[in-house]
C-alpha cells in the first residue's frame, strides 16, 4: 500500500513538473489618413484618427501556464493607445482595454479583472466591420467599449452551445475619460448597488453558421456622468444576432435595444445587415448596412464599404468609405471620434495600414 501511495506521489510531483507555461508579447498598430465633410463646426476634416483606424490599435502581454490534468491559468493585459500621438486611450490607463486572470478548464473559464463582457462576446461573429473607423461605434459608442472593471466572468462552450455571464463589483465602461466614459465610482463600500453591472449571453456556433443573444445592465452613481447620475438609474442592452458562412464569405445581421431609465427615459433601436466576401486568399470585401432609430427624437442611416489587400499574414492595407443619413434631428458622425452638423448628412473615407505582431 505504501509502495502504492509513494508511486502515485511521484507521478503526481511529475505531471507538475512537465506543466508548461509561456509569455507572448502582441499587439496591433493601425493608423492613416481620414477624411469627412459637414463638420460639426463647419468645413471638412482631413487628419490621423484618434480611437481606431480598421481595429485599435494596442499592445499587451498574453500569458498561460498548463496545470495539467485540462487546467491552465492565464493573464492578459493589454494597452490602448493612439498612435497618432502615443497617448494612451482608455482614460490613460496602462492596461485599459484588459487587465484579468483566469483559470480554464473543460468546463469553461472563470476570469477576474477589466475584461471583455457579454456584449462584446455576442456580436463577435455576427458584425462583420467591428470596432472601425466607420461602424456601429458611431451610432452606440458603448458597443466597441463592452468592458468592466472589477469583474468576475464565466463563458463556457459545449458542443456548440455557449454561455457565460458577467458581474461587476464596481464598473466603468472606458473612463475615467475616453468614448462611454461614465466616470462612475467603481466599488462603493455600504452601497450594494452603485455601479454593479451585469451581463448575460447565450449562443450556438457550428461550421455553417450561429447565433447569440445577450443582456446588459449598467447602474448608475452619485456623482456619475448623466445619464447615469443616480444608483436607482440604470442603462440596458439587449442584444439577438447570427451568422452564416458561405464559400468564402460570412453575412451576418442582428438587432440591438438599447433602454436608458434615469431622470428622463430614453430608447433607441440598431438594426445591421453585413458580409464580407474573400475575392482572393489575399483581398477581401467587407460591408454593412445599419439603422439607428432614437424613440421621438431622430433616425440615422449608415452604409459602409471597405477593401482590404494582405501584404502578408502580418501586415494590410485598407480603405475604408462610409456615408450616414441623418433626419432633421439626427446627429450620427460617420466616424468614431468624429462630429457632424445636427441634421446633415456626412461622407468619410480613410486609408489606412496596418501591422500585426
Amino acid at each position: 500500500m505504501i509502495k502504492k501511495l509513494f508511486m502515485l506521489a511521484l507521478l503526481t510531483i511529475s505531471g507538475f513538473a512537465q506543466a508548461e507555461s509561456s509569455v507572448t508579447l502582441y499587439g496591433i498598430v493601425d493608423t492613416g489618413i481620414e477624411y469627412y465633410n459637414n463638420a460639426a463646426g463647419g468645413g471638412s476634416f482631413v487628419g490621423m484618427p484618434t480611437l481606431t483606424g480598421e481595429v485599435p490599435s494596442r499592445w499587451g502581454l498574453r500569458g498561460v501556464e498548463d496545470l495539467g490534468g485540462g487546467y491552465k491559468v492565464n493573464f492578459v493585459l493589454e494597452d490602448g493607445f493612439a498612435l497618432n500621438s502615443g497617448m494612451q486611450n482608455y482614460g490613460g490607463r496602462l492596461f485599459g482595454r484588459q487587465a484579468n486572470v483566469s483559470l480554464s478548464s473543460g468546463f469553461g473559464t472563470v476570469t477576474l479583472g477589466r475584461q471583455m463582457n457579454m456584449t462584446m462576446y455576442s456580436l463577435l461573429n455576427a458584425e462583420i466591420i467591428g470596432p472601425s473607423i466607420h461602424s456601429i461605434a458611431s451610432l452606440d459608442t458603448y458597443i466597441p467599449n463592452s468592458r468592466s472593471d472589477n469583474a468576475v466572468g464565466y463563458l463556457g462552450s459545449f458542443s456548440g452551445v455557449k454561455f457565460g455571464a458577467t458581474y461587476s463589483f464596481g464598473r466603468d465602461a472606458a473612463g475615467p475619460a475616453g468614448p462611454s466614459a461614465t466616470n462612475c465610482a467603481g466599488q462603493v463600500p455600504g452601497d450594494p448597488v452603485a455601479c454593479r453591472q451585469y451581463t448575460m449571453l447565450l449562443g450556438y456556433d457550428s461550421a455553417q453558421f450561429g447565433m447569440a443573444a445577450s443582456y446588459d445592465v449598467m447602474r448608475g452613481g452619485n456623482g456619475a456622468t448623466a445619464p447615469l447620475s443616480n444608483p436607482g438609474y440604470t442603462d440596458t442592452h439587449v442584444i439577438v444576432d447570427g451568422y452564416v458562412q458561405y464559400g468564402s464569405g460570412k453575412i451576418g445581421a442582428g438587432w440591438i435595444r438599447r433602454n436608458i431609465a434615469a431622470a428622463s427615459h430614453a430608447q433607441s433601436d440598431i438594426w445591421f445587415l453585413g458580409a464580407n466576401y474573400y475575392v482572393t486568399p489575399a483581398f477581401a470585401i467587407d460591408g454593412e448596412a445599419l439603422r439607428y432609430v432614437l424613440r421621438s427624437r431622430s433616425n440615422s442611416t449608415l452604409l459602409i464599404g471597405r477593401l482590404n489587400y494582405f501584404l502578408s499574414k502580418r501586415t494590410t492595407v485598407y480603405s475604408s468609405i462610409a456615408y450616414v443619413i441623418n433626419s432633421e434631428f439626427g446627429s450620427v458622425p460617420v466616424a468614431a471620434g468624429g462630429t457632424v452638423a445636427m441634421g446633415r448628412n456626412q461622407l468619410g473615407v480613410m486609408m489606412g495600414l496596418q501591422q500585426r505582431f
